[in-house]
C-alpha cells in the first residue's frame, strides 16, 4: 500500500458547499452594511473563514469582526441544512477506504462549528473518521502545512505516506508544503485553474475516481 493515510478537506471535498458557502457571505456581510458579490469570495476559498469573510469585508474599506464570522456561521447552519450538495457516492467511497485499511481524517480550515454543520449534513458523525482538525487547532492556516502535518502526527504517520485530497490551490500547497502528494478534485475550481496555481500530483474531475488512483 503506497499510502497509508487519507486527509480530506471538508469543503469543496466531502460536501459541495462553495457556491453555498459564498451566498452565505453575501448574506452575512450585508447584515454589516457590505454588499459583496459572490465571485468576491474565491480568491480566498480554502483559507480559513477569517481570511474568507475578512478578505472580502477589506476589499470594500471595512475592517473585519469576529462577529461577521459568526453572523456567517449561523446563516450557514440554517442553509447547509436544507440545501447540502452530497458528492455522487461519497459514502461508498469511504467504506471502501476504511475496507483497505486506510486511515482518513477530515483536515478542515474551517472552525469546528462549521465541520459539524457539515458532518451533520452529510449524515457522518467525527467518530466514522480517525481524527478531524478544524483551522481552530492550528496557528497557521492554508497554504501553510501546520494542519496537515498535525493530523499526519496524531495518526502516526510519516507525511510521505499520508495522501492530501483538495478541491482549492491554497489546500494543495498545504499539502506540497507538508512533503504529502495531493489529489485535486475540479469541483470548486477547473483542473486547469488547479494545474496552473498549484500542480496537484493527481486531478480528479469527482471524488467517486480516488480508490482507482489508489489503486494504481
Amino acid at each position: 500500500m503506497r499510502y497509508k493515510a487519507i486527509l480530506f478537506d471538508m469543503d469543496g471535498v466531502l460536501i459541495d458547499s462553495e457556491t453555498l458557502m459564498a451566498k452565505t457571505g453575501v448574506l452575512a456581510l450585508r447584515q454589516y452594511g457590505i454588499e459583496a458579490k459572490t465571485e468576491d469570495f474565491a480568491e480566498f476559498v480554502g483559507q480559513g473563514e477569517d481570511r474568507y469573510v475578512g478578505g472580502v469585508a477589506e476589499k470594500y474599506g471595512h475592517v473585519y469582526t469576529q462577529a461577521m464570522k459568526h453572523t456567517l456561521y449561523d446563516e450557514y447552519g440554517k442553509l447547509v441544512a436544507r440545501e447540502a450538495k452530497i458528492p455522487a457516492h461519497e459514502r461508498e467511497v469511504l467504506t471502501e477506504l476504511r475496507a483497505r485499511g486506510y486511515q482518513m481524517a477530515v483536515c478542515s480550515s474551517a472552525d469546528r462549528e462549521k465541520v459539524q454543520y457539515n458532518l451533520s449534513a452529510i449524515g457522518l458523525g467525527e467518530d466514522f473518521f480517525d481524527y478531524v482538525v478544524t483551522g481552530s487547532e492550528v496557528t497557521r492556516q492554508k497554504p501553510a502545512p501546520d494542519i496537515y502535518l498535525k493530523a499526519a502526527e496524531r495518526l502516526g504517520a510519516a507525511p510521505e505516506s499520508c495522501l492530501v485530497v483538495e478541491d482549492a490551490p491554497s489546500g494543495i500547497r498545504a499539502a506540497h508544503a507538508a512533503g504529502m502528494k495531493a489529489a485535486g478534485i475540479a469541483s470548486s475550481f477547473s483542473r486547469a485553474y488547479l494545474t496552473a496555481h498549484s500542480s496537484p500530483d493527481y486531478l480528479l474531475d469527482a471524488l467517486r475516481e480516488l480508490p482507482a488512483i489508489l489503486s494504481v
